[in-house]
Order: C-alpha cells, then sequence, then structure tokens
C-alpha cells in the first residue's frame, strides 16, 4: 500500500482508470500541445527558408549549397505536411467514433514529422554553416547537432521508456 491504495497496487502498475474512450480523448489532448509546440517552430523556420530565395546573396550561392537549399526547403514542406496531417486527418474522421486510431495515425505522422524536422534542421544548418565557415568544419558540426537531436528527441525518450518497462 505504498501509494495508498486499497488494493496494494502501485499507482505505476495500475495506471488510469480510463475507458478507452476517455484515454484517446487524452492522448489526443497531449498530442495537440505537442504539435502545437513543433508547428510553431517549423512555420518560423519554413517561413524564413521561403525568403530566402529573394535575398540579393542568394545568386552567389554555389550550384551545391543552391542545391542543398532546395532540398531543405522540400524537407521543410514535408514536415509542415506531416504536422498539419493530425488535424486533417481529426478532422476528417471525427464523429465517426476513430478516436483511438485517430490517436495512433496521429501519433504516427507526429513522429514522422520529427524525423523530418531532424533532416530538415541539419539541411538547413549546413547550408548556413557552409556558407558561414569551411565545408569540413560545417560537415562536423551539423554531425554533431544531428546526433544532438537524436539524443534528445530519440534516445533518451526511448532510455526512459525502456527504464519504465523494466519497472513493472
Amino acid at each position: 500500500m505504498a501509494d495508498g491504495s486499497p488494493s496494494g497496487e502501485s499507482h505505476h502498475a495500475r495506471g488510469r482508470d480510463e475507458t478507452s474512450e476517455e484515454r484517446a480523448d487524452r492522448r489526443w489532448s497531449d498530442l495537440l500541445q505537442e504539435l502545437r509546440v513543433a508547428q510553431t517552430g517549423v512555420q518560423i523556420l519554413f517561413g524564413v527558408l521561403l525568403t530566402v530565395v529573394f535575398q540579393p546573396r542568394f545568386g552567389d550561392l554555389s550550384a551545391t549549397d543552391r542545391n542543398i537549399y532546395v532540398a531543405t526547403v522540400v524537407l521543410g514542406a514535408a514536415t509542415t505536411g506531416a504536422l498539419v496531417g493530425p488535424v486533417s486527418f481529426h478532422r476528417l474522421v471525427t464523429g465517426r467514433r476513430l478516436k483511438p486510431q485517430t490517436v495512433t495515425w496521429a501519433s504516427r505522422m507526429t513522429l514522422l514529422a520529427l524525423i523530418l524536422l531532424l533532416c530538415t534542421m541539419a539541411s538547413a544548418l549546413l547550408l548556413v554553416l557552409r556558407v558561414a565557415l569551411n565545408d569540413s568544419l560545417a560537415v562536423w558540426l551539423v554531425a554533431v547537432m544531428v546526433v544532438w537531436f537524436v539524443v534528445c528527441w530519440f534516445v533518451l525518450p526511448a532510455w526512459q521508456r525502456h527504464a519504465g518497462d523494466t519497472e513493472r
């Protein structure tokens, strides 16, 4: 009875006392909060990327840097699509009693969006750092940042998930 429950089960082992519909509603609400945070950053980044082509120095970029720019813009558009996808998905299936499935698909799209965001960030960093520094240093700095993003976004949550599973 460490948590004061009459059955003696720990709260962690019991989980929440909610129906599958209540769980889907809670998970959808959580996911929307996560999407709001990610969408804001992606929208700002994508907006800035769209203006680069209209800057006077854009014409001075090498063919390689222009290709990196195009790849970055396409990745940014794909990221935006993946982040907006859950909203569209929800809107098109709402009222059809598919909330648990909607949450599952929206979660998958959000994970895909995080992977695309990682690629967008790496590409944008590569472009900026190639212009600001020499090529080899730029590549090393981007590699370090990609590792940092992977650790923060994927490794630490996976580690915590594993640690949580072993506690049960």
